[in-house]
């Protein structure tokens, strides 16, 4: 088999690259062989990749034991609950970018023969899918897992309810005492954090992509099946180079469809619509951000997990996991069944061997939570290119809502007019100069929307915003408005006062203000330009998209 890593190994001209590769440790033998690079994002500042270091040696022995030599390099990593609500969190979506550029570079200049990315948490899986698809080498995706729900009281808790306790301590329902010990017990394990966020949407995405392995998303990173699951992904990047198959033949038009399908039923994070269709890019097909209404459309509710529900990805795991889900949907085919995947089967196999819908935690397709998906496109005056809504976190009384707007143009200054006491019930909190080249960087926004559930404004207040918000987020939050504010946007010229329209199932966003009067706004509209102290992020600001092309940088 000719090699693509052979250009750094072969021949008299290069004789300097293989001394190079012996001073690595790389044995006259292993000069035969190939080279397989391991993209581990480990770090010690996120709980889902503390342990990576240690997780990728499986990965490595597995490499050496099926013939290949492993090549481990490192991304970057940003925790976006460590880094939100303050400067930090501008550097969150830019990473992904850096991420994704990382592994062409390194893949590329290396020469290297096929990819085993080990991600986890925030942007660095949709970075890794962006640059794998990128450089379009045989690659295999597994994750590092995610955390256990922690406990308190006899009830399962997770990070946002640390974020929520927050509301809960300021509305005078809790104590500091009460809220110190949430805190301690929230996150009591390594791994991405407990519920349906962002982290555990997209790593149980790529099980649908076909890019990893089953119970790529939902084995617990604590649970020992979760080495064996790595070993084997370790086994199988040699079969995909020996059979070369590659990303851009699995990641078609038809995968993304399943992964929009999948993530609508099991009401994932909003944020997985920002990254699918930056990876969508990647792989040199234009999705129409349109179409995900139409498969929401076909696409029942069957899960709600935390913070949707009180049900965690630990309890999806017990139950079958993304596998028992594609089943379900099958049944009515809803999905591509003969898609193939990393793991030598299509969807259809894999389903076969899943357990049926337990009738909870995954429900049936006869006793769905609601008969149309869990996340909505809107489009209206006040978002011609369309805005984002996860459905399955708004309850059923604010599917349909009506306020007057209250205007701000950052997140810390919605943040401290909720938790003062200013808003409230009915209205429309509007948080703009936020999106990808506003921020810059589109901040993900869990501290107010957090503070209006702690206040007890979850379902008598909503709030749009042209940035984004954590997985973590439920209630009435409608993000990814398009175009923003610094672009030029609607959003831009919404007053305080002006009437909002909120119809989640027409999926209407409306600012309910004569035509001739918007058209006089915008015309004499100035968007406002921030001073960006970052060379990095002013470069990111003049190159990032709307967020409805995937907030994807132009080159």
């Amino acid at each position: 088999m000719k090699l693509r890593s052979d250009a750094v190994k072969k021949g008299i001209e290069r004789a300097p690259h293989r001394a190079l590769l012996r001073a690595c440790g790389l044995s006259e033998e292993d000069l035969e062989k190939p080279l397989i690079g391991i993209a581990n994002s480990y770090i010690d500042i996120i709980p889902g990749h503390v342990h990576l270091r240690d997780f990728v040696q499986p990965i490595k022995e597995a490499v050496r034991e099926a013939g290949g030599v492993p090549i481990e390099f490192n991304v970057i990593g940003v925790d976006d609950g460590i880094a939100m609500g303050h400067f930090g969190m501008h550097y969150s979506l830019p990473s992904r970018e850096l991420i994704a550029d990382s592994i062409e570079t390194v893949v590329n200049a290396h020469q290297l023969d096929a990819l085993i990315c080990v991600p986890n948490c925030d942007k660095i899986v949709p970075g890794m899918l962006m640059g794998a698809l990128r450089v379009n080498v045989p690659t295999i995706f597994i994750s590092g897992g995610p955390m256990m729900a922690g406990e308190y009281e006899g009830k399962k808790i997770d990070l946002i309810s640390v974020f929520e306790g927050i509301g809960q301590l300021k509305s005078g329902q809790i104590t500091e005492k009460e809220l110190l010990a949430i805190e301690q017990k929230a996150c009591p394990t390594c791994g991405s954090c407990a519920g349906m966020f962002t982290a555990n949407s997209m790593n149980c995405l790529t099980e649908v992509l076909g890019l990893a392995l089953p119970g790529n998303g939902t084995i617990l990173a604590v649970d020992p099946r979760r080495e064996l699951l790595a070993r084997e992904a370790g086994k199988r990047i040699m079969d995909l180079l020996k059979n070369d198959i590659r990303p851009r033949d699995i990641v078609t038009e038809e995968a993304l469809d399943d992964a929009f399908t999948v993530d609508i039923a099991m009401g994932g994070s909003s944020n997985t619509i920002l990254h699918l269709l930056a990876i969508a890019r990647e792989a040199g097909i234009e999705y129409d951000l349109a179409k995900i209404n139409e498969i929401s459309k076909r696409t029942p509710t069957l899960c709600k997990i935390a913070p949707a529900s009180h049900y965690h990805i630990e309890d999806l795991d017990r139950v079958g996991g993304i596998p028992t889900i594609i089943k379900e949907l099958l049944k009515e085919g809803l999905l591509h069944g003969d898609r193939r995947t990393v793991s030598g089967k299509t969807l259809k196999e894999i389903a076969q061997e899943a357990p049926d819908a337990d009738g909870e935690v995954v429900r049936t397709l006869e006793d769905p939570y609601s008969r149309d998906g869990g996340i909505a496109i809107l489009f209206g005056n006040l978002a011609p290119e369309g805005a984002v809504v996860k459905t399955a976190g708004v309850v059923e009384s604010m599917l349909k809502f009506k306020g007057k707007a209250v205007c701000f143009d950052s997140e810390e200054e919605a943040v401290d007019a909720i938790l003062s006491g200013k808003i409230k019930p009915g209205h429309v909190v509007v948080i703009r100069y936020e999106g990808p080249k506003g921020g810059p960087g589109m901040r993900e926004m869990l501290s107010p929307t957090s503070a209006l559930m702690g206040m007890g404004l979850g379902d008598k207040v909503a709030l749009i915003t042209d940035g984004r918000f954590s997985g973590g987020t439920r209630g009435a939050c409608i993000g990814h408005v398009s175009p923003e504010a610094a672009s030029g946007g609607p959003i831009g010229v919404v007053q305080d006062g002006d009437e909002i329209l909120i119809d989640i199932p027409a999926r209407r966003l409306e600012l309910l203000i004569p035509e001739d009067e918007l058209k006089r706004r915008l015309e004499n509209f100035k968007p406002k330009r921030k001073e960006i102290p970052s060379p990095w992020l002013r470069r990111y600001a003049k190159l990032v998209t709307s967020a409805s092309k995937g907030a994807i940088l132009e080159a």
